[in-house]
């Protein structure tokens, strides 16, 4: 097994392992005293998958086991399907001595990780991501959040999980789409500082290792700045303009398709800039189409430009983006609102 310890806020382990869903039960009943309630929260793609697998194990070891499905789809991570839950904890007398765990991808993860953080002012979570982007990306570091309908994850707060367990096999089950959109999350590691990932996804890989890679990553990052105030910003390379995607297409793209853009946007951006090199976009759309995500989109420069005035990590009239300066090197630049359509535009007029 593979563990990777995080030591922000709250020390924790992340677990990769084959087979490790099937022994949720006992690693949770590793991290309490007692057994305890549990609300298992999924949604209708893949509790019908794992649940009974998942409730199987932890209803071996005592524990309690309640559970929360909700409509698959980045259009459920709203206030609506977040009350449903607090409401459940509720009805249920949940304490602060029980806990949430997560089964699925992204969305399950951000809104019950929300929930675990908000509910009696915070009980005990445990993240199980079923996707790949989920793996790399979201159930790490305890960015939790719900969408407004003036932007993406713009209610939320940071809140660490317990515990991360992360079972590649899942990765079996997922449309060919879906495990497309979480490479564009694992070959953002490599565009921001991990050129030797760059090199790995050029040939063959285990998807184990290539998990590992990025959540060390994203561990290291973390572990030196939890709240998002300097380092951590790098994770949000090509993320600017990929929320703004999402929000003018009303969620219909996917998150790592839009990230796909947004990283070639921004790239192309900076080589007009004269702070990258030709060879890191070349790089990027080989791997981008290898993993058959897109390198452009038909909304409009204006509705970018509008859809990212609510991106929040805006700050007044300013905000700090990501730019690549060549293969698998990046910088970080506070730039106005301004500069930012003014970029935006630039490169719709190539």
């Amino acid at each position: 097994m593979k563990i990777i310890t995080v030591e922000a806020s709250r020390k924790y382990h992340i677990m990769i392992e084959r087979g490790l869903l099937s022994d949720c039960g006992n690693i949770v009943s590793g991290l309490v005293k007692k057994p305890c309630r549990i609300m298992l929260v999924s949604d209708t793609n893949v509790y019908p998958l794992y649940g009974e697998k998942a409730v199987a194990s932890l209803t071996n070891k005592g524990f309690d086991v309640n559970t929360y499905i909700f409509p698959a789809g980045e259009s459920s991570k709203n206030v609506t399907t977040l009350a449903g839950l607090w409401e459940e904890l509720a009805e249920k007398h949940f304490t602060r001595s029980d806990m949430i765990v997560a089964l699925g991808g992204g969305v399950v993860g951000d809104l019950a990780g929300f929930a675990a953080a908000t509910f009696l002012r915070s009980i005990q979570y445990i993240q199980i991501p079923t996707s790949l982007l989920a793996m790399v990306d979201s159930s790490v570091g305890g960015k939790t959040a719900i969408d407004l309908k003036g932007g993406k994850n713009l209610a939320g707060s940071f809140y660490q999980p317990s515990a991360v367990i992360c079972d590649p096999d899942t990765l079996q089950t997922l449309p060919r789409e879906i495990y497309s959109d979480g490479m564009a999350e694992v070959i953002k590691y490599g565009m921001i500082n991990k050129p030797e990932l760059l090199q790995i996804l050029k040939g063959t890989y285990d998807d184990a290792d290539v998990i590992e890679i990025c959540v060390c990553a994203k561990r290291d990052i973390v572990n030196e700045d939890e709240k998002d105030l300097g380092v951590r910003q790098f994770l949000n390379f090509g993320h600017t303009l990929a929320h703004g995607i999402e929000r003018a297409s009303d969620y219909k793209i996917p998150h790592g398709r839009a990230v796909a853009v947004g990283m070639v946007l921004i790239t192309k951006a900076a080589i007009k800039a004269g702070l990258c090199t030709e060879d890191a976009l070349q790089i990027l759309e080989e791997l981008l189409v290898k993993n058959n995500l897109p390198l452009w989109t038909d909304i409009t420069a204006q509705e970018l430009c509008d859809a990212a005035l609510n991106d929040k990590k805006r700050k007044g009239d300013y905000i700090t983006v990501v730019l690549p300066t060549g293969v698998g090197k990046s910088t970080l630049q506070k730039i106005s609102i301004f500069q930012l359509n003014e970029l935006i535009k630039g490169v719709w007029t190539e």
